[in-house]
């Protein structure tokens, strides 16, 4: 059942630091916005630990969410004026599906996502409380999980909230360029949402637009190296990886680490899927946690009598990073056992213990992966080709292609 409604004015506007002024679209959509929930986000950073390097950037995913919506919105009145039919009842399911998009990220997620819960997406988790949120707020919410889960009869509405040209997408490059300061990332998304079409019920770009898509592909391949994948946020990530993944053993081993309820029930337990799916207490629990359980847990981890736990939430709190070195090649096994010496030596650890310290791994940045899901042109005369062989520019069928970079972290001394 619906709760009950607050009877405060809801026709509220927002000013926002990317759009200017936004419009909630409905007052129902206020009180999903108001859940506790949706409240969350607004202590989850968007971009993790990239503020240790762009220090501006510590907007939250409550910031981009309602920016996303705001997208839709411009969307949907787009499609319509294109002679398409999204009924009120549609409008209202996806704009709630964009804003409930990402209420399924935990604390610092995309390092942490595998090491909090045992290998459960963070859209996984949002389907989760989607369907939860719908039990107190009725078939908007229904209608919602569906579009969100691609099993609504119009494939464009969930193509909206998820594909590779999704408000989600169009909303996080503007803004992550907007709070890094990084300028590669700025796209022109009203120019592309006023391009955008169906076709067979399926999501399309006119012709015309095909300058401004090839900028938006280029934009992103810019910013995962020069913000998301940036290698001070990778080695600072590892690290918080590995300062968790040491507390969550010693917690297993009888070692008392300090945590909040939150925080000590993923520590004491490895959550699958299963146990989302038959426990109800676990998305509570999920539900309580957030940047500051993992903040205020590292500033007391630097006091603790585990030397490797102490030693990696110092270095994580007074940004005293390892190094890291970026490699075409992958590291050669020598010169990893080289660095794990060192650190062996320089911390005095025993066995299995250096792998907290020296770190190796590969990153991949596909910034159009024509595997997934095609983004589709609309040519003058009717027919639909990929992106890649409708675009005069060889750079596009070149970003298709994965690019792989190898890295390896360890200590030094200082």
């Amino acid at each position: 059942m619906r709760p009950s409604l607050n009877q405060n004015n809801k026709k509220k506007i927002i000013n926002d630091p990317v759009y200017g002024f936004i419009s909630i679209p409905d007052e129902f959509i206020f009180d999903v916005i108001e859940h506790p929930y949706m409240q969350r986000l607004r202590r989850i950073m968007q971009l993790g630990l990239s503020h240790l390097v762009y220090p501006g950037a510590i907007h939250t995913r409550f910031h981009h969410v309602l920016g996303a919506m705001h997208l839709m919105t411009q969307a949907v009145a787009t499609i319509r004026r294109k002679g398409h039919e999204i009924t009120l009842e549609e409008e209202r399911a996806v704009n709630l599906a964009i804003l409930l998009h990402d209420i399924g990220h935990g604390p610092f997620s995309h390092a942490l996502e595998y090491d909090i819960v045992c290998g459960v997406s963070h859209e996984k988790i949002s389907g989760y409380f989607i369907e939860r949120i719908s039990k107190e707020f009725g078939e908007d919410l229904s209608r919602a999980l569906l579009i969100f889960n691609n099993t609504y009869s119009k494939p464009f509405l969930h193509q909206l909230v998820s594909s590779q040209l999704d408000m989600d997408r169009l909303d996080y490059l503007n803004r992550d360029s907007f709070y890094s300061g990084v300028s590669e990332g700025i796209i022109g998304s009203d120019r592309l949402i006023e391009m955008i079409n169906v076709h067979e019920g399926n999501l399309v770009l006119e012709e015309k637009g095909i300058y401004s898509i090839e900028k938006f592909i280029v934009a992103r391949r810019l910013m995962y190296w020069q913000v998301y994948l940036h290698k001070t946020v990778v080695v600072a990530e590892n690290m918080l990886i590995h300062a968790l993944r040491r507390a969550k053993q010693l917690t297993k081993s009888g070692h008392s680490v300090f945590a909040s309820s939150a925080l000590k029930y993923f520590l004491e337990n490895d959550v699958t899927q299963e146990d989302f799916e038959e426990n109800p207490k676990v998305l509570d629990c999920f539900a309580q946690l957030d940047d500051y359980d993992i903040l205020g847990a590292i500033k007391e981890w630097q006091n603790d009598s585990d030397k490797i736990l102490a030693h990696l939430s110092k270095a994580i709190v007074n940004r005293n990073l390892f190094k890291i070195e970026i490699s075409k090649e992958p590291f050669t096994q020598a010169r990893i056992d080289f660095e794990k010496e060192f650190a062996r030596s320089l911390y005095d650890l025993e066995g299995n213990e250096v792998d907290y310290f020296v770190y190796s791994d590969v990153l991949t940045n596909k910034a159009y992966n024509q595997d997934k899901q095609n983004i589709n042109m609309l040519m003058k005369n009717g027919d639909i080709i990929d992106l890649t062989k409708a675009s005069d520019n060889l750079n596009i069928s070149a970003l298709a292609q994965p690019v792989e970079k190898y890295f390896l972290c360890f200590p030094i001394k200082r």
